[in-house]
């Protein structure tokens, strides 16, 4: 009988938004219990030794955390298996690279690099709003964070800005019709557009329609969407395409263009 959970993962079991090749070997690193699910999140080994290429094997994944040269979200984390999901701030400080964790229109995750001032906040989905012990009122976000006494006006579904350096919250980005937002999950994630339309399912999913900057329509599961901002001005800098779906004749047209194919 095994006890416990598993504690290790077959690569070809590893989510595909790693991005892993399937010959790299027999097993992936599996992330550590934190903030975000297993199959949410992006372990800091697979960003050192995949995306950046400042390690070759997991050894030197673990030597550079535990040498303190890893934060996220302003805090130093040495387990080289931490899971890092949407919205997270990853900082090396010897090399000054900062990134946001966010997706592409792929769904798949992407590091996308940002500039010292923004680096100092990050986006939080309000999963929960209830009333705790003492009469206190606490929101909780997509990374596990409880904030106490958060802004009278937040509700489940809206999106507050998080300072990391204090952890108190510092505005909120309703989630209402008019909204920018981005997928986290399903056949769309990773694609922003205006939120257009919301439909009440009870007993069952609710549905939004949502309507992207070149006039594609298409529908989610509102769990699945992430308010990251109001009008067309997002509050964080979007990765490259910013989050409009290409189709694949457009994408063989852009390669052609570059002289790809």
């Amino acid at each position: 009988m095994p006890r416990g959970p598993p504690k290790h993962l077959k690569r070809l079991n590893a989510p595909r938004n790693w991005n892993l090749g399937k010959m790299g070997g027999v097993f992936a690193p599996r992330p550590s219990p934190g903030p975000h699910k297993l199959r949410q999140c992006i372990p800091i080994a697979i960003i050192l030794r995949e995306r950046l290429k400042y390690a070759l094997t997991n050894k030197e994944c673990m030597q550079i955390c535990m040498e303190r040269c890893v934060k996220v979200d302003g805090k130093v984390r040495t387990d080289r298996n931490y899971p890092t999901g949407i919205m997270d701030v990853v900082q090396l400080e010897k090399s000054g690279d900062m990134f946001r964790i966010l997706l592409d229109t792929k769904g798949r995750f992407v590091c996308h690099r940002i500039k010292r001032d923004e680096a100092d906040y990050k986006l939080c989905r309000v999963n929960k709003v209830y009333v705790g012990q003492n009469k206190v009122p606490v929101a909780v976000t997509h990374d596990g964070r409880t904030i106490r006494y958060p802004d009278p006006d937040t509700k489940v579904n809206d999106t507050i800005k998080v300072s990391l350096e204090t952890g108190k919250m510092t505005a909120i980005i309703k989630f209402e019709v008019g909204a920018l937002v981005i997928l986290t999950g399903g056949r769309n994630a990773g694609r922003v557009g205006t939120l257009m339309h919301i439909e009440k399912h009870e007993g069952s999913f609710d549905v939004v329609t949502i309507k992207d900057a070149k006039g594609h329509v298409f529908a989610t599961r509102m769990q699945n969407v992430f308010t990251i901002g109001t009008g067309s001005t997002p509050q964080v800098s979007l990765p490259k395409g910013r989050g409009i779906k290409k189709t694949i004749l457009e994408e063989r047209a852009d390669a052609e263009a570059r002289g790809e194919i």
